[in-house]
């Protein structure tokens, strides 16, 4: 019964108060968070014959710890990174829950079933390595993306490969910020892949920047 009383009603004070319409979204996120890590916290006190209070307790800390913050240095990284990319078909922004993002298209940086980096790649890259050794304490993680053309058995390496030689690349010129690679196939488009306008468009590599609260 403790794990239902403390987690369970942790979690419930914490989703009312996500219904709150004066929450943003990183708010809301959060607390779900929160919530969430509660009720893991809990049960994972509770099968460890530890306290389920004390369990949730540590779980709502580190449910809550995927917070980003948009701080004055994250947006001297994009005024510097947007300025530094101007014209290369590079887009820098910032996403809803504040991280920075650079979206790199194909066009610059790998051709078409290849994970070998473009020459106009590098001077992109070389901007970022600048930009991480003046803010060495950031989270990075670097998605790589394909079209559709071939299955997900060429896509999936593919893409990952793409993530790592981007990573790798990033890891010969600076040492010690974090660096995490993903591979996402052709899963998450951002055109139709029903022309090669579209699918140029999705094979792509982003680039996400994070200062964690």
């Amino acid at each position: 019964m403790q794990i239902k009383t403390t987690a369970v009603l942790t979690l419930t004070a914490i989703l009312a108060l996500t219904g709150c319409e004066t929450m943003t979204e990183t708010q809301r996120n959060t607390a779900l968070g929160v919530g969430v890590g509660a009720l893991a916290g809990a049960g994972i006190a509770k099968a460890t014959g530890g306290k389920a209070g004390k369990g949730a307790l540590i779980g709502a800390a580190v449910g809550g710890v995927g917070t980003y913050i948009w701080s004055a240095s994250m947006e001297r990284q994009r005024q510097e990174l947007e300025a530094a990319t101007r014209g290369t078909g590079v887009t820098v922004s910032r996403t809803s829950d504040n991280q920075l993002k650079l979206a790199i298209p194909s066009d610059i940086s790998f051709d078409s079933n290849s994970a070998y980096i473009k020459s106009q790649f590098r001077p992109v890259l070389d901007s970022f390595v600048t930009s991480l050794r003046r803010n060495p304490n950031t989270h990075v993680i670097v998605v790589g993306h394909t079209d559709s053309t071939g299955g997900a058995h060429i896509n999936d390496p593919l893409s990952l490969n793409r993530a790592n030689a981007t990573r790798d690349y990033i890891f010969s010129q600076v040492r010690g910020p974090r660096i995490q690679t993903e591979g996402r196939g052709a899963r998450e488009p951002v055109a139709s892949n029903d022309s090669a306008w579209g699918r140029a468009k999705n094979r792509r590599v982003e680039v996400f920047v994070a200062a964690v609260q």
